[in-house]
């Protein structure tokens, strides 16, 4: 597809989150399985939750424009689900807590490319006078947001101290 106006390019976003959020579920997934903390556990199960939640607000908004949700891959998501697998999944620790750590910082890495994505489309829907669509997509990245303190908080209130 030729990105020719705003919508366009909206459009384009949209399904690129869309692809970034099924990828980084599964990872989710597979770090919520690892954690060994607790209170991590918790946060990357709602984590889980969010970024569905998220993926089920981005489906009908992308077909309401007449699109596919799965009418763009996101490399860049990729590339961080890999750096997950090779920092987490197949990685050897010798201390709980300090693959906790790790765990942390790839899911905010993960987390941090939401943001970035969700900030824009909330930016273009808005522009494009798409209100009802600028205010779901605004709520996705409060929720971004959100898990991405609560992993912070999570980290320097405990985690990190115990893989110190």
């Amino acid at each position: 597809m030729a990105l020719n106006t705003l919508k366009d390019v909206y459009i384009d976003q949209l399904q690129d989150i869309y692809s970034a959020d099924r990828q980084s579920l599964e990872a989710t997934k597979k770090l919520h399985e690892r954690a060994s903390d607790p209170e991590l556990k918790a946060a990357l199960k709602r984590g889980v939750d969010g970024i569905q939640s998220g993926i089920d607000t981005l489906k009908p908004i992308i077909e309401g424009h007449g699109a596919k949700p799965t009418g763009e891959f996101c490399k860049g998501m990729e590339g961080i689900v890999k750096e997950v697998d090779a920092h987490v999944v197949n990685a050897e620790f010798g201390d709980d807590a300090v693959r906790d750590a790790m765990i942390i910082t790839q899911y905010q890495r993960m987390t941090h490319y939401g943001l970035a994505g969700y900030g824009c489309v909330v930016a273009f829907a808005k522009r494009l006078g798409l209100d009802d669509e600028a205010a779901k997509l605004n709520e996705c990245l409060d929720q971004t947001y959100e898990g991405d303190r609560a992993m912070t908080d999570i980290a320097v209130g405990d985690v990190n101290k115990q893989a110190a």
